[in-house]
């Protein structure tokens, strides 16, 4: 029960008996006042008690009146009719009224609808349910309402019921004991079973409270867990992304230095190729040019030395003539 400190006070406070006692106790206590203790009475009224509208044998010192409307709205995402409840009226109303131990000593309770704990019980309840036309039928289905009827109760804390209280009992100076919210902060209650039993429900309820602080925790750890995960998912993601852009941004770095490093080379080797390829042309286009240029001369120069044989040939002759 660790975390939950009302319990604890609740489960050491002090159970007094109301008798002559109870003002014989207080007097000797610092301030004639216990900051947070248990009594157990019948309820009896201070004044005039207040009677049921609806059992008129009913009385009490505390009623309590609601009235209720309840509807069905057509839920748009879940494709169904859910209930809703608006509270029409509610009216509450009190009387003082005292706890009357065993020799008629009594203890004036004071603030009980501040108190917490079951200290009311249900006297009346009665569903009024709304009859349809058809007109209303189809207002209903267009407006996405419909009107299932109105619920009254009432409540009340009754004369001789048997009231537990845990809160601060103090002695007035004209002699009265008072029951009143604890000014320590702690939590005040009035209930109609026993001391056991509110006990075990307060225990109950703060076991229940601790489980949902647990699971809630549990849950937002889980929560932050899977947040966390997902955003390292992200950053990892982004990490991997941005040394992939920059492993390509150095791959392309480099294939531009390699590329400006072969450029030159392959810029002569077409030059040296069409080189390679002309000078052979050239050389056989030369050779051609000689021989076509030699060939003419050769035979002007045959022709050169043809002419003075022939001459001779003819001096000869013409010797030859002369003689004979």
């Amino acid at each position: 029960m660790d975390g939950f400190p009302v319990n604890i006070t609740e489960a050491e406070a002090p159970h007094f008996i109301i008798d002559g006692k109870l003002q014989d106790i207080l007097k000797v206590t610092p301030g004639a006042c216990l900051q947070y203790a248990v009594i157990e009475g019948a309820v009896q009224p201070a004044g005039e008690p207040l009677t049921s509208h609806f059992q008129k044998e009913f009385v009490g010192v505390l009623q309590k009146f609601l009235l209720r409307e309840h509807r069905l709205v057509w839920n748009s995402l879940s494709r169904t009719w859910t209930d809703s409840e608006r509270v029409l009226h509610h009216r509450v109303s009190e009387v003082p009224f005292v706890l009357v131990g065993s020799n008629e000593t009594t203890v004036r309770v004071l603030c009980p609808l501040q108190a917490s704990g079951l200290h009311m019980e249900t006297t009346h309840e009665k569903f009024h349910q709304v009859n349809y036309g058809l007109g209303d039928i189809i207002g209903q289905y267009l407006s996405g309402e419909k009107l299932k009827g109105q619920l009254e109760t009432e409540e009340m804390l009754k004369v001789g019921t048997t009231l537990t209280g845990v809160g601060e009992l103090m002695l007035d100076v004209d002699g009265t004991l008072n029951l009143r919210p604890p000014s320590n902060g702690s939590q005040y209650f009035l209930s109609i079973t026993d001391f056991d039993t509110l006990l075990g429900e307060q225990q109950s309820a703060a076991l229940w409270w601790k489980a949902l602080a647990v699971g809630s925790a549990l849950v937002g750890a889980a929560v932050l867990a899977w947040v966390g995960r997902r955003y390292y998912s992200h950053l990892k993601v982004r990490w991997e992304r941005e040394q992939e852009r920059r492993e390509f941004e150095r791959l392309q770095a480099d294939g531009s230095r390699a590329a400006g490093r072969d450029t030159p080379q392959a810029a002569t080797h077409p030059r040296d190729h069409r080189e390679t390829t002309e000078r052979p042309q050239q050389h056989l286009h030369l050779r051609r040019q000689s021989k076509s240029s030699c060939a003419p001369r050769g035979s002007r120069q045959e022709t050169n030395n043809k002419q003075p044989l022939q001459r001779e040939r003819k001096k000869r002759e013409n010797t030859a003539l002369l003689r004979t």
